[in-house]
């Protein structure tokens, strides 16, 4: 395996260098559930050409970003934040992160001006994987995990370098896999 750490919720989920996937190419996943039932991700680094103010008119002014969670259940709406002081809702998942919450006090929060950017996340959809399934993929080497990492990272604009930024995170074992060209054929 790439690395030994085990998943588990708050993990974060980096995609082998070469994957073919597209929905998972150079991927950041952060994993807001895994349990012995299977696993919910979204991934951080993808982002859509939506805002939310195009699928929410009662927030004409928001303007957050929709990321592209995975592909499942594509057509849901979906988010995490560390605004659990305004919210007061939602499921910790670690490192300051929170799933969801009541979305009558989020949209009442976007329209007063109360939540930014740096503090929530919104996606499209969502990445799952059945029991076992991850395992399998983690034994392909298809990921590298990590439960060590600064979530201010995963809350800024920068996505096009989150991946690489995390990579570089874990030290030199794995540094030297930014600069493999995302296509080997390119090499």
């Amino acid at each position: 395996m790439l690395n030994q750490v085990q998943p588990r919720t708050s993990s974060l989920l980096l995609s082998e260098p070469f994957m073919a996937d597209p929905n998972f190419k150079r991927s950041v996943v952060l994993l807001a559930e895994h349990n012995e039932e299977g696993t919910v991700g979204y991934v951080f680094n993808q982002k859509s050409d939506y805002i939310l103010s195009d699928i929410m008119p009662e927030c004409p002014e928001a303007d957050f970003p929709i990321y592209i969670g995975g592909p499942v259940a594509n057509d849901t709406l979906h988010f995490l934040h560390r605004c659990y002081d305004r919210m007061n809702s939602g499921t910790e998942i670690g490192n300051g992160i929170y799933w969801g919450g009541n979305f009558e006090t989020l949209k009442l929060l976007i329209n007063n001006r109360q939540v930014e950017g740096s503090e929530i996340r919104f996606f499209a959809g969502y990445s799952g994987w059945d029991q076992g399934q991850l395992d399998e993929e983690l034994e392909r080497n298809s990921w590298l995990v990590t439960n060590h990492y600064n979530a201010d990272f995963l809350f800024t604009d920068e996505e096009e370098n989150l991946w690489k930024d995390i990579v570089l995170g874990l030290g030199p074992k794995y540094a030297h896999i930014v600069n493999f060209p995302e296509n080997p054929r390119w090499n």
